[in-house]
């Protein structure tokens, strides 16, 4: 792995152009990771480009140098090297986002989900990281690359986004001594949280409105479910990162240890995020019987409709698994 951790930096330092991707229906950890090298190898003289499949989120709009962010283009893109972002499987890039980079030779793949099959040339993949953006201040910090305000601002979103804002059991001392030294470094904590935190549309809470009035607790008071189907959707005007993090509303009942959110989506098919709140019930075990991945205790699925199967499918999945972890 050091040998893997000194490619990785020699490609950073010998080659001059980089097109940094992350994933479909991208996150704060996934955008904030994509910006946080970006800013930081631009300033170290490299050429960059930021593609993402579904271009940049309207509640991440704040974040500075943001506007950065391009949909994949028609022409084919040129660049030295592909570093894939916090993106666990190279179909999560997109369709449209592969074959713009298809003429690309050389592939880095960063990230922490434990389901990642090490896809690139390089990888460098840490489970135990909460977060990819704080692998990436590991790594603009021991290969000496510099700091700007975007990056650093935005290896803040990133991890505080993935983290639960640092109270998710992943958080590690590590997440908090990095958070200091981006404190020292000029971060203004509360203008940025605000501006995670505090800034939502109205139509997020009719959102939250929507989904409380299918919920279901169930499996012994376990298990938290609801769903957002199309049609809510459109009534609403909701847009795809307006149900970021409400997952949480219901994982904190209390007596519940699963949350699973079922999204119907334009296609047809299930977007499926699931919760845990006990190591011993493995999130991304379950979801990989669907053919889904991610971390222990959060995981998620894309699988074939009507919602109806698909949820009985996936919940009396997630029932067994807890009976068995409880035995």
């Amino acid at each position: 792995m050091n040998e893997t951790y000194a490619q990785i930096r020699q490609w950073l330092e010998s080659h001059e152009s980089f097109v940094l991707l992350s994933h479909v229906r991208p996150d704060g950890d996934a955008i904030g990771s994509q910006l946080a090298l970006g800013f930081a190898l631009e300033a170290a003289g490299k050429k960059v480009r930021f593609i993402n499949e579904d271009g940049l989120p309207e509640n991440l709009a704040f974040m500075a140098g943001s506007e950065r962010i391009e949909t994949p283009p028609d022409e084919a893109v040129v660049a030295d090297v592909v570093i894939a972002l916090d993106t666990a499987t190279r179909q999560r890039l997109g369709e449209k986002a592969l074959a713009a980079v298809a003429g690309c030779g050389k592939w880095i793949n960063i990230d922490h989900h434990k389901s990642n099959p090490g896809y690139g040339d390089l990888n460098w993949i840490d489970s135990g990281s909460p977060a990819t953006g704080q692998i990436l201040y590991q790594m603009i910090r021991a290969f000496g690359l510099p700091l700007p305000a975007e990056s650093r601002d935005a290896i803040y979103v990133a991890v505080s986004t993935d983290t639960g804002s640092f109270q998710y059991a992943g958080t590690t001392a590590e997440t908090y001594e990095m958070a200091a030294d981006l404190v020292r470094c000029g971060l203004e904590v509360g203008k940025i949280n605000a501006l995670i935190y505090d800034n939502h549309p109205m139509r997020r809470v009719e959102l939250m409105r929507a989904l409380l009035n299918t919920l279901e607790v169930r499996g012994k008071g376990q298990v938290a479910t609801w769903l957002l189907s199309q049609q809510t959707m459109q009534a609403l005007g909701v847009r795809p990162e307006d149900s970021e993090g409400l997952i949480d509303i219901i994982r904190a009942i209390q007596g519940v240890i699963v949350a699973v959110f079922f999204e119907e989506l334009p296609d047809g098919k299930i977007r499926v995020s699931m919760r845990s709140k006990d190591l011993r019930f493995d999130a991304c075990k379950v979801c990989a019987m669907f053919g889904g991945g991610g971390h222990s205790l959060a995981a998620g699925i894309r699988m074939a409709g009507p919602m109806a199967e698909a949820r009985e499918r996936v919940l009396s999945a997630v029932e067994e698994e807890l009976a068995a972890s409880a035995g």
